[in-house]
């Protein structure tokens, strides 16, 4: 059950990067905190997969179109998401934006039918009452407007559809171990993640690169948190399927209600209680499936 393992160290780590961006969106802008969990997390990226190789004496498989597909696609996925979280966070709570950011569990259960990945009963009743909880703590600040509610939603489901396509790219790199084809994965998804959001700067907005560079040194812990938490990601989307991964990491709701009581003193409300609540059953009922 590793991967269980690395879908709890995955959101604890991503909790604490999604906190990291969010201050930096203040100074840079959305797009240029966007760009920081790329081009500061590729070196990190770079540096564990030549870790594993010599760890485990296993070569990078070689990426085919058909590995570069759905890599590509999941890296865009995840650029429009991670813009959007960004922009929600910029208008609601932490606590409560994390909660709408994390309704994506059943969308990647019906995308992971496609991949022919077999979900029980159990596991889907899990995921059904797990994202239910997710429901009733984000509803729990929705009075202040829909905005965020649908910016939180369509982050969602951009972070849904590239969790599909990275397991996809991943099977389809054909990697002589899990770890080794999870951190290729994750370097060539981060480089076409770092190219196309520095070419977009570099023509609507000349300065943000050069602010992004700037602002290195509140940046480097964003990007060592974020490779790390997709590296764990990437090698929990080896080992199992996008739908399960995603739903233990419901988890990260919790932390992030935690981390927003100790640093910005943001009180979950009654609901949101009772929404955690919910998300733990559900991902009791999941694992024990």
């Amino acid at each position: 059950m590793l991967w269980i393992a690395a879908t709890i160290t995955a959101a604890a780590a991503q909790t604490g990067r999604n906190l990291a961006q969010a201050g930096l969106t203040r100074s840079l802008g959305t797009l240029g905190a966007t760009q920081v969990r790329f081009l500061y997390g590729l070196p990190f990226a770079l540096l564990f997969l030549a870790l594993a190789a010599l760890a485990t004496g296993q070569a990078p498989p070689m990426p085919t179109p058909r590995a570069l597909l759905p890599l590509t696609l999941g890296a865009l996925a995840q650029i429009g998401a991670t813009a959007l979280m960004l922009a929600t966070m910029a208008r609601r709570g932490f606590a409560v934006s994390t909660a709408w950011l994390k309704t994506e569990p059943v969308l990647i259960a019906l995308g992971g039918l496609v991949l022919g990945e077999h979900i029980g009963a159990a596991q889907g009743a899990g995921i059904a009452i797990a994202t239910a909880g997710v429901i009733l703590s984000g509803r729990a600040g929705a009075q202040r407007g829909a905005g965020p509610v649908l910016t939180g939603l369509a982050a969602a489901a951009g972070f849904g559809i590239s969790a599909i396509a990275f397991r996809a790219g991943i099977l389809a790199l054909d990697a002589p171990g899990a770890l080794t084809g999870a951190l290729t994965g994750l370097a060539i998804s981060l480089a076409v993640q770092v190219v196309v959001l520095a070419l977009w700067l570099a023509l609507l907005r000349p300065g943000a690169m050069a602010a992004t560079l700037a602002e290195w040194r509140g940046s480097v812990a964003a990007g060592f948190l974020g490779a790390f938490g997709s590296a764990m990601w990437f090698f929990a989307f080896a080992l199992t399927s996008a739908a399960a991964a995603r739903t233990l990491g419901l988890v990260e709701v919790i932390f992030a209600a935690v981390l927003a009581r100790a640093l910005y003193g943001e009180r979950p409300p009654g609901r949101a209680l009772w929404g955690m609540g919910v998300i733990v059953a559900g991902v009791g009922l999941l694992l024990a499936g």
